[in-house]
């Protein structure tokens, strides 16, 4: 029997959506406030799904606890109340995009995770947007 089990994180950070190899116009135009030198700030919202077989001795797929001590320390504190582009060497040379942020947290995750499960990760910027990794 699989089952997918998840874990609901929140982070803070700030970020800037800036391409160096642009002009501060072309930055601007693509970006919009985004863009800002000063930076700006999201609550992000992180939702960790987990599949795999159910262990028949424990019942789990596999103890949270174990998922929410991963997710504790390879994302939320080294990038929660963060400057994503000063304070993280995951985004020094990155775009903190949350399409390159899911990925880089996919990434963290699906290293300390036994190859028996499935990993699906989602990033809500916003209320509204959200990003997902892998794609369906």
């Amino acid at each position: 029997m699989r089952v997918s089990v998840f874990r609901k994180e929140h982070f803070n950070a700030a970020h800037r959506l800036h391409n160096p190899a642009w002009s501060d116009e072309k930055n601007k135009e693509i970006f919009g406030l985004c863009n800002s030198p000063n930076y700006h700030g999201h609550n992000y919202d992180l939702i960790v799904k987990v599949t795999g077989d159910v262990d028949p001795e424990t019942g789990y797929v596999m103890d949270l606890k174990i998922l929410k001590d991963i997710i504790k320390e390879e994302v939320t504190s080294k990038f929660d109340h963060k400057n994503l582009n000063l304070d993280t060497e995951e985004f020094k040379n990155l775009n903190p995009t949350a399409e390159n942020i899911v990925y880089i947290i996919y990434n963290k995750i699906r290293a300390k995770l036994d190859n028996q499960f499935d990993l699906k990760v989602t990033l809500y910027e916003t209320e509204r947007n959200f990003v997902e990794y892998p794609a369906s």
